[in-house]
């Protein structure tokens, strides 16, 4: 049997990237959007930026940016290839770490396999200053495992009143384990500001009078058409279509998230956090 990877915490004087686990209740939302071109909007502000495709099992980052990547986190996971030779050069100046689709696997990993699997990302603390985790919508294992150990949490939904029950959902699921990230809302596919506001509040407020917790409206994103023909082409809409309505949108939110970003680290890594996470099964023991 091997012996399992443990993270090491970065050297001391390394500086320790801020982690922001981007998610969401239910998919159709745009999520992935979210993150790939928050992430640029934060690179073209000067930070460096590594945006972690970890829906394990249905991953789609490679499909909205067009990386057309030969390996990724599946070949991590089995040993077939190292960190460096997964990272792959992505729009805008990020970094992309493609994850998996159509491997049952990858949406099922055991334990120690996924333990592993964090383990061999801990150097990427120390190559960014934002890392992006995209993960899989709802509230699964591994959705909350991550929301609980990054630095931030950006729940994504829509104006759609299932979208918002489900966003709900995952914002009192995460809020119940123990030392979760600062919790932040963002409200995409809205119609104008007015909506965007009515939709924020009527979450933000529920949150705080039922779960005593505070959520920060971090803005919106409109609805736009740039966006579907950003994605027909495969482009990330601030590559596509810089000067969009949502892309003013997006730029206005990295500069929220980018303050957010300068702040100071928890003392424990997020890798180091997620593996803790993992093994006590903090979330499901919190749960229900």
């Amino acid at each position: 049997m091997s012996r399992e990877r443990r993270p090491a915490p970065p050297a001391v004087g390394q500086r320790r990237a801020r982690t922001l686990c981007v998610t969401s209740g239910k998919g159709g939302v745009g999520k992935t959007s979210v993150a790939v071109n928050l992430g640029i909007a934060l690179a073209e502000a000067g930070r460096r930026v590594i945006v972690m495709d970890m829906d394990l099992g249905l991953a789609n980052i490679d499909v909205v940016t067009d990386i057309r990547s030969r390996h990724n986190l599946y070949h991590v996971l089995v040993g077939r290839k190292d960190l460096q030779d997964v990272l792959v050069p992505g729009p805008g100046g990020i970094l992309v770490v493609p994850g998996a689709s159509g491997i049952a696997q990858m949406a099922d990993l055991a334990d120690a396999r996924r333990r592993d699997l964090i383990a061999r990302f801990v150097e990427l603390e120390t190559m960014a200053d934002v890392i992006i985790i995209d993960t899989a919508a709802g509230i699964g294992r591994n959705v909350i495992g991550f929301a609980q150990a990054a630095d931030e949490v950006l729940v994504i939904t829509t104006p759609e009143p299932t979208a918002v029950t489900d966003a709900y959902a995952t914002i009192k699921t995460i809020c119940r384990c123990p030392e979760h990230g600062e919790l932040n809302l963002l409200v995409n596919m809205a119609a104008n500001r007015v909506e965007a506001r009515r939709v924020a509040r009527r979450i933000t407020g529920v949150a705080r009078q039922f779960l005593s917790v505070y959520v920060e409206d971090v803005g919106h994103v409109v609805t736009d058409e740039h966006l579907r023909e950003a994605v027909r082409l495969r482009r990330p809409l601030l590559t596509a279509f810089p000067k969009a309505p949502a892309s003013a949108c997006i730029q206005c939110v990295a500069e929220i998230m980018g303050h957010d970003a300068t702040r100071l680290r928890r003392p424990l890594g997020f890798f180091a956090k997620l593996t803790a996470a993992f093994r006590g099964g903090g979330e499901q023991r919190h749960a229900g």
